[in-house]
Formats: C-alpha cells, structure tokens, sequence
C-alpha cells in the first residue's frame, strides 16, 4: 500500500501477540504511529522498536482511558485461545466478554473513532462446514466462541450509540503467516506445527481428521485489511466482516502444499503422516467473505504460498 501520508495513532492490544505483532509491524511501515498493548511494562520489541508501549490495566477502566489518549484506532487482538478457554471458561468470559466491554467503553470516554475487534469464524459452528456468511447464526457452544461473540455484542451494542465510534468486528478464518518473534504462542496452530515438524523432523503428521475443510487467509491480507479500515472514512455504528480467502482446502491438502514448498525450498519433501487414516470425509466449507475494494489484496492464493515459505524459513533459521 506504499506509505500513507496520515500518522494516525492506532493502539493494538496483544501487540506482542501472533495476529497482533504482525500487524503492527504492517500498520508502522505502512505510515500509521503505532502503540503496543501489553499487561507487563516492557521496552519496545527487536522486531518494532519504533513502536511505543502501553501497559494495559484491564480491570482499571480508567487506566484504560488514559492508554486510549489521542487513538484513532483501536485494533483488539488480545483475547484467550482456545484450549484456554475451554480450560477456565469463566477466566474466558472476564476476559473474552468483560474486559472487552471495559475497553470499548474506555474508547468512546477516550473520543477514540474506530475499534476493530478481532474475532473468530468459530462462532459459527465447530467444525466449520456448510455455506457461512455474515448471516448465519452462530450457534458454537465452545467457550472459545461463546465468550468471543459476547466481545462482539459489546462492540457493535456500543457502537450503535450516539457516540461517533465505528465498531468493526472482523471473523477470522484460520490466518496463517510467520510470528513477529519466535516467542510467541502459535506453535500449536496447524500450519505452524506442520511447518514446524517439517523443518525439525522432516515429516509432517495429521492428528485429527485429514479431510477436514479449513479456510485459510494470509496475514498480509489481515494487515492490509486493517489499514483499508483504518485509512478510509467509515460511518459510526456497527459493521460485521468474515475474513478468509474463501477458498476451503482439506487438512491433507494444506500438508501436501507445505511439503511443495519445503521441496521447492530446501530440496527434500517431508513424509506425510496421519494418525487416523480411516477418518470420515467431511462436509466441504464454503466461507463467504467480505470484499474489500480499498484494500489491494491481489492473489489470495500467491500471498498464502508466500507466508507460508516464510514460516518454513523462519523455522529453518530458529528451529533448524
């Protein structure tokens, strides 16, 4: 997207997260002042040391306004995944649903504009499958989705307010793409897993059913999304986006692609395992998506292949 011109101030929480870190790294080369929310004081990042950082105080609403001072935008990528959730659904729901609800509340006291929330196409159903767009009831009972969809009523509740916020929730398919740093929690995802294995043992395994469908999304178009938001004039109220590439492939096929790319990279392609061979075919997945006319996306297929021989050469340089 080149440089923009505007230095609109956007504060990203869990900006030393996995979706956060790599966003903030795209709004800051993209032009935007960017801050950095954590719940531990720190110093800025090796991968963003221009950024600031702001500590986050999250049953403190009044701290939370002051951290919102002079934001534009908000962009909420803090939340508990999803083996947590479902580990402590009342810690998910104070976090997922109540600390949401105090943030959105700290914007509007703060005169922030925009809040983008970011949360998961799993509140739908689980597994994903069937035809799904932004009209589907969602009806996942997971702790996961529960508490994130009670984050978006938050949102878009406020947002309809006479109070200038624009409210964007945003339903992440499976985005896929290499960390901002090596620390971050997202070994356990699929594709980092497989990419991972496929570096240090050079076999990628299945463990759960190879025919399930997923839609995957590359974090550079999530990045490029959120400045499109960001940049362009958008009304105040509420607005609910599906983010995916609308392209479902099954498990298998994700691994097959990553053992193409590790041939094409490194010269050998890693055995394929699965671990329960006899597993049903699933329902295919078809996720619509929203589309963005001001966001230059480009070829979704060419920017997923791209994160992903970035993710296998950042496991051969940390984990190799």
């Amino acid at each position: 997207m080149g440089k923009l011109k505007s230095k609109m101030r956007v504060l990203v929480t869990g900006g030393f997260g996995y979706l956060g870190g790599r966003v903030a790294q795209f709004l800051f080369g993209s032009g935007f002042e960017v801050a950095l929310g954590t719940r531990n004081k720190c110093s800025p990042p090796d991968w963003l040391p221009e950024a600031d950082v702001v500590e986050l105080i999250w049953d403190d609403e009044n701290a939370l306004v002051e951290a919102c001072r002079e934001v534009n935008t908000v962009i909420h990528a803090a939340g508990m995944n999803a083996q947590h959730c479902a580990d402590n659904p009342v810690a998910a729901l104070a976090f997922n649903g109540v600390a949401t609800a105090r943030l959105v509340k700290a914007s509007i006291r703060s005169d922030v504009r925009k809040f983008i929330y970011f949360s998961t196409a799993h509140v739908y159903c689980s597994p994903l499958t069937g035809v799904i767009n932004e009209r589907s009831c969602p009806r996942n009972l997971h702790p996961y989705a529960t508490t994130h969809l009670a984050g978006e009523h938050a949102l878009l509740t406020a947002a309809q307010g006479d109070n200038g916020l624009t409210g964007i929730v945003l339903r992440l398919s499976n985005v896929i793409g290499k960390p901002a740093s090596i620390n971050n929690n997202c070994w356990n995802l699929l594709v980092n897993d497989l990419c991972k294995e496929a570096i240090v043992k050079r076999v990628t395994t299945i463990r759960g059913n190879p025919n399930d469908f997923r839609d995957f999304v590359s974090m550079s178009s999530l990045a490029k999304v959120c400045a499109c938001l960001i940049e362009n004039y958008l009304s105040p109220g509420s607005q609910l986006h599906n983010i995916g590439s609308g392209q479902a492939v099954t498990i298998r096929q994700m691994a097959e692609t990553i053992s193409e790319r590790a041939k094409i990279q490194f010269g050998y392609s890693p055995k394929l395992r699965v671990a329960n061979p006899a597993s049903n075919v699933s329902t295919k997945l078809s996720y619509i998506t929203s589309p963005f006319k001001c966001a230059s996306l480009g070829d979704e297929r060419a920017a997923l292949l791209e994160e992903i021989d970035n993710l296998l050469q950042f496991c051969k340089i940390n984990f190799g």
